[in-house]
């Protein structure tokens, strides 16, 4: 008998992540599908695998996503990464330190259109120079 996994709201929430209809997932499903099965199918506890295996290419999530995910432990970790800004504190997700020297990357950058210009009025001479010596 093939292994069967628990999925009672999974194909839902991560159909729903991306804004994905009931109705377009249907026509990705193909011709046997229609909006009142993908329904009846997040409704289902248990999914076979070479249909959960379907859905996953599908939606282009991998099949271990909708195994192993449990929205109360995706709540805790969203909550424990971010923090709310009223009290003054950082989202440990963002890093405000420079990784680099703006002002270098500005003498960079001028560096860059200076050598740019000189090679064209090079450019520019040498043209010149075979007009001259056609003339």
């Amino acid at each position: 008998m093939e292994h069967k996994i628990h999925q009672e709201g999974n194909v839902k929430q991560f159909r729903e992540m991306p804004g994905i209809k009931q109705e377009a997932l249907t026509l990705d499903l193909g011709d046997d599908w229609n909006q009142k099965k993908v329904s009846l199918l997040e409704q289902k506890e248990i999914i076979e695998d070479p249909l959960l295996k379907r859905i996953s290419e599908v939606l282009k999530i991998p099949v271990e996503a909708f195994q192993n995910f449990n929205e109360e432990q995706a709540i805790n970790i969203i909550s424990n990464t971010f923090h709310d800004f009223k009290d003054n504190s950082v989202a440990s997700a963002m890093n405000y330190n420079c990784t680099f020297n703006p002002i270098d990357k500005i003498v960079e950058l001028y560096d860059e259109k200076i050598a740019l210009y000189e090679r064209m009025l090079k450019e520019k001479d040498e043209m010149m120079e075979r007009l001259i010596e056609k003339g």
